[in-house]
């Protein structure tokens, strides 16, 4: 899959001219990638679309606009772009008390790496998580943690056929059955598959 470019970004003045647009299409594309699984654990699927938007975000956000700074960007987020054989996701860990959160957080320890993705009657594919950093500690586990599900050869023929994929958490604390993905979200997830 192609990686973003230095070259490939928009300027912070060109961007800020299509900065409403590209939003907007992007949250649009978003709901497509986006998996509920549970009542607090959600993951939205990134892509190339969706890393394109968060550079130039941090770009804004940053004001950068300095090669080396650039380059950090890139080198932060190209790797979240799948690459043909995977797919790649941020999970989001969501309680809106925070004392509920800090809780929550402290029993789902090891979710990140309990998290599954299974393509027809192929075997469950568990995430790899937090290939960057370590995002758990002692105590509990991060509200946010990057994975990456990589695929056989078997898994993604199957979903290219059109099979229907379900995800699901295996962890006794937060454990959520097999749930079958919209075919509108099936159907985005197989474009990351070469």
């Amino acid at each position: 899959m192609p990686q973003i470019t230095r070259d490939s970004l928009l300027t912070l003045e060109g961007y800020a001219k299509v900065r409403p647009q590209m939003r907007a299409e992007v949250m649009a594309h978003k709901k497509n990638r986006m998996v509920e699984l549970g009542a607090h654990v959600t993951l939205i699927f990134e892509d190339e679309q969706t890393m394109r938007y968060q550079i130039q975000e941090m770009l804004r956000a940053e004001r950068t606009f300095e090669d080396a700074g650039i380059q950090d960007e890139l080198d932060a987020y190209n790797p979240l772009i799948p690459d043909g054989t995977n797919w790649k996701a941020t999970m989001m860990i969501q309680y809106p008390d925070p004392d509920e959160r800090k809780i929550a957080l402290a029993k789902l320890k090891g979710i990140e790496n309990r998290v599954w993705a299974q393509v027809a009657d192929q075997a469950k594919t568990f995430a790899i998580a937090d290939e960057d950093m370590e995002r758990e500690n002692e105590e509990k586990t991060s509200a946010v943690h990057f994975l990456r599900f990589e695929l056989d050869p078997a898994s993604i023929a199957a979903a290219k056929a059109g099979s229907p994929v379900r995800m699901g958490i295996d962890l006794a604390a937060y454990a959520v059955e097999a749930t079958t993905l919209a075919e509108k979200t099936r159907a985005a997830l197989v474009v990351d598959l070469a």
